[in-house]
């Protein structure tokens, strides 16, 4: 299991560290592997959702990384984190699929510090997520608003103790953050604009 991994030279390593039997058996990354992060598909950072341990961190480099498929976490106590809304961008203009960009099925979960665009469904979902934390995000669709963009940039439900702050989100073709059917919900600091309908909580 990963507990804290940073995508790049160092995560690709760790992924391929255990081989038959739990053995080690990777090499030392060198310091330009430690410096300059390598491309990252989408089959390698759903693999970190998947792989990385309770109350883990999975750590994204500045730049973008396209993905093709959408994304999903089902593990408690995670942090996603990004450089930053202005440096980490994660890009589903290719994506093949209707559904979300980021699906999360877990509790105690926390996602920062990134920017997301152009998904064909709903930027980041949580489902029966409780004490989850939307913080320093941005979920937009470039081309502006539209018919055919996702319906909700953030869109928890069902969930218990909901935090979304400094997020913003563009283009949404129905509420830019829509928290539904959920209790003691917090949105603060956040900006919605050029969506259908700005924030609902219900």
């Amino acid at each position: 299991m990963l507990k804290h991994v940073l995508i790049g030279g160092t995560a690709l390593a760790m992924l391929s560290a255990c081989g038959p039997g739990g053995e080690d058996t990777a090499s030392t990354p060198t310091s330009d592997q430690q410096a300059a992060p390598q491309v990252v598909d989408a089959a390698t950072l759903q693999a970190l959702l998947i792989g990385v341990e309770e109350g883990g961190v999975v750590e994204l480099p500045e730049g973008t990384i396209e993905i093709v498929d959408g994304l999903s976490l089902d593990v408690n106590s995670v942090t996603l984190r990004g450089a930053g809304q202005d440096k980490t961008f994660l890009d589903f203009s290719g994506q093949t699929g209707a559904g979300e960009g980021l699906l999360i099925t877990s509790d105690d979960v926390i996602v920062e510090g990134f920017t997301m665009r152009d998904t064909k469904g709903d930027g980041i979902k949580s489902k029966g997520a409780d004490r989850i934390t939307y913080r320093d995000l941005t979920v937009e669709w470039t081309g502006g608003p539209d018919e055919s963009n996702g319906a909700y940039g953030v869109y928890p439900v069902e969930s218990s103790d909901v935090l979304v702050e400094r997020v913003t989100v563009r283009g949404a073709s129905d509420a830019g953050i829509y928290v539904g059917q959920s209790d003691n919900i917090v949105v603060r600091d956040s900006l919605a604009e050029f969506n259908v309908a700005g924030i609902e909580i219900e």
